[in-house]
């Protein structure tokens, strides 16, 4: 089981491959609730805004490949309320699975959610993807909710679990914001 691998802010030139992965998550997994793959355009538009937002691309690279990638990003759209907390979201290539790849990932997203002041990170996972649940619950993410039959794909119903993390300590104090 090979894990060494560097993980690094994406650039622009690591599209290509971040869409062949997810590509390849939407056809081959219940992972995505999607049909379609993206094209470059919209995974490039995608990875325009993550940055514009001031929201972290990371790649896993070994020997010039990507390997996977992870990024957040709003909780819930743009509504205020939830500007504290993060949804994440992390592909691995299907040769690269199981090898300590994912989670790598997942922690090296952390630091800078923290650093943008976000409290909790998110993530929506499928019930059936044990290993994802049990990466996560490594990672001290809680299950907090199940979702049952809200997605269907490849002839089936698809149940949801959300997971969460906190970043820093329940109950940490914020700024009220806007009240109306």
């Amino acid at each position: 089981m090979r894990t060494e691998c560097a993980i690094r802010p994406a650039d622009v030139s690591d599209v290509a491959a971040i869409c062949a992965i997810h590509s390849d998550v939407i056809a081959t997994s219940t992972a995505i609730y999607s049909f379609e793959p993206a094209s470059l355009q919209e995974r490039t538009a995608w990875f325009v805004a993550r940055q514009a937002a001031g929201f972290l691309v990371l790649v896993a690279e070994r020997d010039g490949a990507v390997l996977g990638f992870a990024s957040f990003g709003e909780f819930r759209g743009a509504w205020t309320g939830y500007r504290y907390s993060v949804e994440h979201s992390v592909h691995v290539r299907a040769h690269c699975r199981g090898q300590g790849i994912g989670p790598r990932l997942v922690a090296a997203l952390f630091a800078p959610a923290v650093a943008l002041g976000k409290h909790v990170m998110i993530g929506g996972i499928d019930a059936a993807n044990a290993a994802s649940l049990r990466m996560h619950a490594r990672l001290g993410f809680e299950q907090v909710a199940h979702f049952r039959e809200v997605g269907h794909k490849f002839g089936r119903w698809l149940d949801l679990i959300f997971m969460q993390r906190f970043l820093d300590a329940p109950g940490t104090a914020r700024a009220a914001g806007p009240t109306a």
